[in-house]
């Protein structure tokens, strides 16, 4: 966790500490659904070649059987347009969020300056 160079009081410092702790695991967790992806689409590729070198060996398997497998395991780490429309929608209302929350604690902001 980064180190605080800002002296914080009272709430502020509750409150830069829970978003920072909420900002880790939000890192975190972008960083281990990537991997998921990243394994994902090896065990896909594994897959398909596997099917692929029996294809050449014995003809049970259809290239287009082939195909179809590999874009199954692709498309559950690919996303969508929904997907897309739902995150753009969150960093709206997040942004949002933010802006109005920032206005309605600058009072309290300046207050704490002036009893410094």
């Amino acid at each position: 966790m980064r180190k605080c160079l800002v002296r914080l009081t009272g709430l502020s410092y509750k409150i830069y500490f829970i978003e920072e702790i909420a900002k880790e695991i939000t890192i975190n967790i972008s960083h281990a659904v990537k991997i998921l992806a990243a394994v994902i689409v090896g065990i896909a590729i594994i897959k398909t070649l596997l099917s692929y070198f029996s294809l050449l060996q014995f003809s049970k398997i259809s290239r287009e059987e082939i195909r179809m497998q590999f874009l199954r395991f692709v498309a559950a780490v690919a996303p969508r347009w929904d997907g897309i429309g739902k995150l753009s929608a969150v960093a709206v209302l997040r942004a949002g969020l933010n802006y109005f929350l920032d206005k309605e604690l600058q009072p309290i902001n300046v207050r704490s300056r002036a009893f410094r």
